[in-house]
């Protein structure tokens, strides 16, 4: 779950600086939020399974892009990135809670963040 978690800080971290820099750019206003929702869970499990969880490094130190379209193309990557992370950790538990978080996180990532990625990247790479 620790790795699941960070990876989750370091996006959240690394959209909202995007966001700062570049406005309101709609994939990343959108998906900056659902990686909150996805945080929110990740902690929930933690607690639930009194486990202390790993502090955030990502706060304060996210990634810079050059252009938009930099950012755009860095989010597929991270994305993809995301999608081999949880097909990673899935293997790692049984229990159906955990489960159940980790498949609707790669399914989000996979299903939605990466194809709008992928439109926000053919739009400013015209």
């Amino acid at each position: 779950m620790a790795e699941a978690l960070d990876d989750e800080y370091k996006t959240r971290a690394t959209y909202a600086r995007v966001i700062e820099d570049f406005g309101g750019v709609r994939a990343f206003v959108n998906i900056v939020e659902a990686e909150k929702r996805y945080i929110s869970a990740l902690l929930g499990l933690f607690e639930r399974y009194d486990i202390a969880p790993p502090s955030d490094r990502w706060t304060g130190a996210p990634p810079r892009f050059l252009s938009l379209l930099e950012a755009c193309n860095k989010a597929v990557q991270a994305e993809t990135d995301n999608v081999a992370i949880y097909d990673r950790v899935l293997k790692t538990s049984t229990r159906a809670d955990i489960l159940s978080v980790y498949h609707a996180w790669r399914e989000a990532s996979l299903d939605r963040h990466l194809p709008a990625f992928r439109r926000c990247a053919e739009r400013k790479g015209q």
